[in-house]
């Protein structure tokens, strides 16, 4: 894998994370946690990142250097599609410091997660947006990209699970919320 990436803008450099860069990482995380009005859900340490990206392996970063000052950041996991049947590239988060935006550092970012993604063999390069983030919005638009408003991205979370694993709440046909379609032959919590 290449550690390093160049880019068309000077003194703009686009690297892998090392071991050390765990703190600069989690702020990053908390900068576009605050841009996106959830900072109360940044629950992530230095140990838990250093855990993810060195030892399992779950997600890749890289970073976005201005003249060695990291300037921002992007984090990526790889998805599989049964459709494709080949893994896709998903782009979780992208932040890059304000003062350094509309500079073509975004451009640069995706060419490169474009150019990993064809070179592993994905299918696809995904991500998420808030519907508030106009800025983002265009940029994607001007990249190409197209928004897939026939889905709804589902969550539960950790606690969630525990409850639903618990019969909590107990979802069964008659209690089940009117506006949600139910799989005719299959309840996860029923089939198993």
């Amino acid at each position: 894998m290449t550690k390093e990436y160049p880019t068309n803008i000077a003194g703009i450099k686009i690297r892998f994370v090392t071991e050390g860069d765990e703190p600069t990482v989690l702020h990053f995380i908390k900068a576009i946690a605050e841009y996106e009005k959830m900072s109360e859900c940044v629950v992530a340490t230095e140990e838990d990142l250093h855990k993810a990206i060195f030892e399992q392996r779950a997600c890749n970063v890289l970073l976005i250097e201005h003249y060695g000052a990291p300037v921002g950041f992007c984090l990526y996991f790889h998805t599989f599609s049964t459709f494709c049947g080949r893994r896709n590239l998903y782009l979780e988060d992208l932040f890059i410091n304000e003062d350094m935006r509309g500079i073509g550092i975004g451009h640069e970012v995706f060419r490169i997660l474009m150019q990993i993604a064809l070179t592993e063999g994905c299918q696809r390069l995904e991500w998420v947006c808030l519907n508030w983030n106009e800025p983002s919005i265009r940029f994607y638009q001007g990249l190409g990209a197209t928004p897939l408003e026939e889905w709804t991205t589902w969550r539960m979370t950790s606690e969630d699970m525990k409850q639903a694993l618990e019969g909590k709440p107990d979802l069964t046909p008659s209690q089940t919320p009117a506006t949600t379609e139910r799989h005719p032959f299959f309840h996860p919590l029923r089939n198993q």
